[in-house]
């Protein structure tokens, strides 16, 4: 790659120690701020000029921004963009932030593993209604994260690093993913943090396989990008396929899961109960039955959400503008074929 300036765009206002942080990255490197939400606030010039993009969904076209080569997106899940021409561009590579927020989705996860399996929503309720239950030891008799068994859909950057936290409690990880027969991470993940070599898990299962999994599991955690081959990847034969009595906690996008199937089986106590962060609508509708749900913890898709979410996400662009500088492939490479 020459030596010539890269110009790059942040859409987002990000702080100026942290641009600061992303100049760093190399001497060649030109950084304007442009906060924007919409292409076309945008000036005509700055678009003509950029080759590397930071944003979250202020896309340009293809004729805007002719000598744009690379786009960092803001978020893990970028399934809102996938339609999007830019993203065809022959000569352009798109990351997603895949492994920068990690660590704040597992914490999540395993506080909604452990509320679940020590009742806190039974226990809330009783608190509103100031009542001590005399067969309180046979009703909120908890279903400990000790000795459980705990599947994780898929085997990425989430649920690498819960498998990481919950080594402590000595529980049995089943992971399933789409290629088996690679265990490892070749993704981005801060150093100490995940299993990059898949040396957690019990049993890794096939996609394919993903029901025999499921029934053997106390707990399962869905954190799978949305695509056309995941959406409803969930449903009434999944659901029913899980061990009567077990939690679900979906952490993924909004749709994998049929909710609809889900209410069922809640209602039908097949299932013990269910954190929900991600819905097929959002805002969750004031009337979606969801919400009434006595087993149920609806959390506002914030399980990312972090006063440092900004830091962790300047430090995988300035590590990926590195290795774009370089000349090296960056992490979390955006497939168009696979939809993540």
């Amino acid at each position: 790659m020459s030596e010539s300036t890269i110009e790059v765009l942040m859409t987002m206002p990000f702080s100026a120690a942290l641009v600061d942080r992303v100049k760093a990255v190399s001497s060649r490197v030109n950084v304007t701020v442009q906060p924007a939400v919409k292409p076309e606030e945008i000036p005509a010039e700055v678009w003509a000029r950029t080759e590397v993009l930071y944003t979250d969904r202020v896309l340009p076209t293809p004729a805007q921004a002719p000598r744009l080569r690379f786009i960092q997106f803001h978020y893990a899940g970028i399934d809102y963009a996938a339609d999007s021409p830019i993203l065809r561009k022959p000569d352009l590579v798109a990351a997603t932030l895949s492994g920068a927020v990690s660590s704040q989705v597992a914490e999540w996860s395993v506080a909604m593993m452990l509320a679940l399996g020590h009742r806190l929503p039974e226990m809330m309720a009783l608190q509103s209604k100031s009542e001590w239950p005399q067969d309180r030891w046979q009703q909120l008799a908890p279903v400990e994260l000790r000795g459980a068994t705990v599947g994780l859909v898929p085997y990425g950057s989430i649920s690498r690093e819960i498998a990481r936290l919950l080594v402590p409690f000595s529980v049995n990880i089943l992971a399933a993913k789409r290629n088996a027969m690679d265990p490892t991470d070749r993704g981005y993940m801060p150093e100490g943090l995940g299993d990059p070599e898949g040396n957690l898990f019990k049993r890794l299962y096939p996609i394919e396989a993903l029901k025999s999994m499921l029934k053997e599991c106390d707990f399962v955690v869905v954190s799978l990008p949305l695509t056309p081959q995941t959406r409803g990847m969930i449903g009434a034969e999944e659901l029913k396929a899980m061990k009567p009595g077990a939690f679900l906690v979906d952490c993924g996008r909004g749709g994998i899961v049929d909710h609809a199937a889900l209410l069922q089986a809640l209602q039908e106590k097949h299932l013990a109960g269910a954190a929900l962060d991600v819905f097929p609508q959002e805002p969750l509708p004031a009337d979606n039955p969801i919400w009434k749900q006595p087993n149920v913890i609806v959390s506002p898709h914030v399980a990312g959400v972090s006063k440092n979410f900004d830091a962790h996400a300047t430090e995988l662009f300035a590590a990926n503008l590195r290795r774009y500088i370089d000349g090296a492939a960056v992490y979390n490479r955006f497939d168009l074929e696979k939809g993540y």
